[in-house]
């Protein structure tokens, strides 16, 4: 696949980079239904040598795959990795189904998918919106109730599960393994659900929907993806929900542009032998970073960013990076 790279970054020289047009990519090799496993491997193997390239879609759902389109209208490949949401709003839920049917062609495409979920509190409606829902405060005794066996609000936050299992249960019909993101960022204030470390906290809450997903309902295409944000207070490791429960350890880098060698480390400590990502970034990843900092297996621009923060040079200069996998480089075993 170095070939059509190349022959695409020469088709560029000249040529302004809002014209490009064309499609430098072979048509990528379909992902047969796959077990989970295969994409752990996958990433495991590419530890240290290959980074996927990843692009969020936020809402609407109704467009799934804008931001992707336009990392092909800039570069003219595809992303190793598409990035979508269960979302939140009452018109977005009403379209989870655009999400997943997007989630299934990337697959089948030759893209890997990850799913992130900004969930509304159980302490309110089904739907909510960003400012005073997602991003919003609850009391600690509310909280409490949630990660306990018993409760009204810990029977509420299973039917809020319960809603979106079919959608899950779809994806893994299909043979469709997701990086699956609950609660990302739980070191931070601004969401509801963090900034709650040790064993009662949020973690915990993680623990309890990893417990109910893959045990309870049974859905084994879930590839456990844990998260924290870059913040420089560090103890990351008081949210970690432990071994049992965490597939992947990823980073989102917001406090500065791209990672330090010290978060860098302070993941590597968490992780251990598991893969660790960059589960979202505003920058690209720069030239020096992809070849310092080799142990990240994707990373995963977040959606309006790509343009807001980037110059199109920049975003091209990743994609044709060496170490960069786009899609049709992704090789499962």
């Amino acid at each position: 696949m170095r070939m059509p790279r190349l022959l695409f970054a020469l088709a560029t020289v000249g040529v302004t980079a809002g014209a490009l047009t064309l499609n430098s990519a072979a048509s990528a090799p379909a992902f047969p239904p796959t077990p989970k496993q295969e994409v752990l491997a996958y990433l495991n193997g590419i530890s240290g040598s290959n980074i996927v390239s990843g692009q969020h879609n936020k809402e609407p759902a109704n467009q799934p795959g804008q931001y992707t389109r336009q990392v092909h209208d800039i570069t003219g490949q595809w992303p190793g990795l598409w990035g979508g949401d269960l979302m939140f709003r009452a018109e977005d839920i009403a379209n989870r189904q655009s999400v997943i049917d997007q989630a299934r062609t990337e697959w089948q495409n030759g893209s890997l998918v990850t799913l992130t979920w900004h969930a509304c509190p159980p302490t309110g409606g089904t739907s909510c919106e960003f400012e005073g829902g997602v991003k919003s405060n609850i009391s600690d005794q509310q909280f409490a109730e949630i990660v306990t066996e018993g409760t009204g609000l810990h029977a509420e936050w299973l039917r809020r599960l319960d809603a979106v299992v079919p959608y899950l249960r779809q994806l893994q019909d299909a043979g469709v393994p997701v990086l699956f993101r609950p609660f990302h960022e739980m070191n931070e204030s601004w969401n509801w659900w963090g900034n709650r470390p040790g064993p009662n906290g949020s973690s915990r809450l993680f623990q309890i929907t990893h417990d109910y997903l893959a045990d309870a309902q049974g859905l084994d295409n879930l590839i456990w993806v844990w998260n924290v944000q870059d913040n420089p207070a560090g103890g990351w490791d008081a949210y970690y929900p432990g071994d049992d429960y965490v597939e992947v350890a990823s980073l989102d880098v917001w406090y500065k542009d791209l990672p330090s060698d010290g978060d860098y480390r302070q993941l590597q400590s968490i992780a251990g032998d598991r893969p660790i990502a960059l589960a979202e970034m505003g920058k690209v990843p720069a030239p020096w970073l992809l070849d310092s900092q080799t142990r990240w297996s994707y990373f995963m621009i977040w959606s309006e960013q790509l343009r807001g923060n980037n110059s199109n040079a920049e975003i091209q200069e990743t994609y044709f990076h060496p170490r960069v996998f786009n899609q049709g480089e992704v090789h499962l075993p």
